[in-house]
């Protein structure tokens, strides 16, 4: 396991006291391993879990050639581009029960969606695309149809022996009803992740303490663990520490003893009462780091015992925004995900956006359609680090990289989309 130090030392620039965003993401890459225990679990309790081994196709999906839609099916080869081509109809082949009987040229049989195509035949015309010669017959106009149409061949989605999806892979809802088409009932999934958090600062009250001046109510705790719910982590609350180092040592040890990470928000900011960042320096190998970036400039990252760190600002927004930046990416790597990061989207600017190269800004962003039909994102307005209705009103977040100046109206910039995350 490489120390802070030595990964610094590999990093290219480097500067703990102006991080460049980016930079970030590939010391966090390096600081975190994938947790090492399995378990076994049923698909119904898999949402949001991660495999820990292949899963191979038991069976071929579809197991056999079946048809698409409700219709006629047919041998395609009498098809013909210049005739009409006129059928009886001998039989009817109904969904979950093969038909048995034989079909001759010249015959066809009326079919359900989803069942067996019966030996010889190939194409299905559409119901509602076949004009009904007689009452025991169809007929089917010229080029209306090629050979194979309307068919669902055998393994055409899978086919038995061959992957269906790999290890690292995040469940989603479509991937357990994937599971389920294989008739699998129970997979290997890597356990749980362990996350501790606690809010630190003699000026953040608990909800159901009285009001008082100077103090405000705990909203990180709310949002935070939030975050880790919709990641799938098993999150132990350590509620409010106050600024005193019996209190900090106390929670950053039964923290550190029961989680595979921590996360406290406040108390790692210039000027701020130094006792969160001495009892970090105290009990582990910690790195405070000066990010590029707004919101969010402050951020502790590091290990104690075998848990990794992360202490985030106390501002509300701020703390969000670099749980989604950074600490977010970091535990999907630590939960034995090797899911590709979300692409981010694409949208023009409806608005002025004033920004310095130089830093990474994270705006709130409401992205919506345009009347042309293209993507089109504005701010939410004020964009304090303190205002945290914007983060209930934002659909996303306006991404304004390091490099990059002023947004003119109608310029393309990316989004962090959501959906799904907050």
């Amino acid at each position: 396991m490489k120390t802070l130090a030595q990964i610094a030392a590999e990093l290219e620039g480097y500067d703990p006291q102006a991080l460049r965003a980016e930079t970030v993401n590939v010391f966090l890459s390096e600081l975190v391993a994938p947790i090492s225990e399995s378990e076994e679990t049923g698909i119904f309790q898999a949402l949001a879990r991660v495999l820990a081994a292949d899963i191979i196709s038991p069976i071929s999906v579809p197991p056999h050639d079946n048809s698409a839609m409700d219709g006629y099916a047919f041998d395609g080869a009498q098809l013909s581009s210049t005739s009409a081509l006129n059928l009886k109809v001998v039989g009817t082949a109904l969904a979950g029960k093969a038909w048995q009987g034989q079909v001759q040229p010249g015959q066809c049989v009326k079919i359900m969606t989803g069942a067996v195509m019966p030996k010889g035949l190939d194409t299905v015309v559409p119901q509602e695309l076949a004009r009904a010669a007689v009452e025991s017959g169809i007929t089917i106009p010229a080029g209306l149809l090629r050979a194979g149409d309307n068919r669902r061949k055998l393994g055409e989605d899978l086919l038995q022996g061959q992957p269906a999806l790999q290890k690292g892979a995040l469940l989603t809802p479509a991937a357990l009803g994937l599971l389920a088409s294989l008739g699998i009932e129970k997979i290997k999934v890597w356990r749980k992740l362990r996350v501790a958090y606690f809010s630190t600062g003699d000026e953040i009250l608990s909800l159901g303490q009285a009001p008082r001046e100077g103090a405000v109510y705990d909203s990180n705790r709310f949002t935070v663990t939030g975050l880790l719910q919709r990641l799938g982590c098993d999150v132990l609350d350590l509620g409010v520490v106050g600024d005193q180092p019996a209190l900090l040592e106390s929670a950053f040890k039964q923290a550190a003893s029961q989680a595979d990470a921590v996360i406290t928000s406040g108390g790692v900011s210039v000027g701020e009462a130094d006792y969160t960042k001495a009892m970090m320096h105290q009990l582990g190998d910690v790195a405070f780091w000066k990010i590029a970036m707004r919101p969010g400039r402050p951020l502790a990252v590091g290990r104690i015992g075998k848990s990794v760190l992360f202490g985030l600002p106390g501002n509300p927004v701020a703390v969000m925004v670099t749980f989604l930046a950074f600490v977010r990416p970091a535990l999907l790597k630590m939960m034995g995900s090797t899911a590709a990061p979300a692409p981010l989207l694409k949208a023009h600017s409806s608005e002025v956006i004033r920004k310095k190269p130089g830093r990474t800004e994270y705006q709130r962003g409401i992205v919506s359609n345009a009347p042309d039909g293209s993507l089109q994102v504005r701010t939410t307005g004020n964009q304090g680090s303190g205002v945290l209705s914007s983060m209930v009103q934002a659909n996303g977040l306006i991404v304004l990289h390091h490099n990059q100046g002023n947004v003119a109206l109608g310029d393309e910039v990316d989004v962090m989309m959501f959906e799904g995350v907050i």
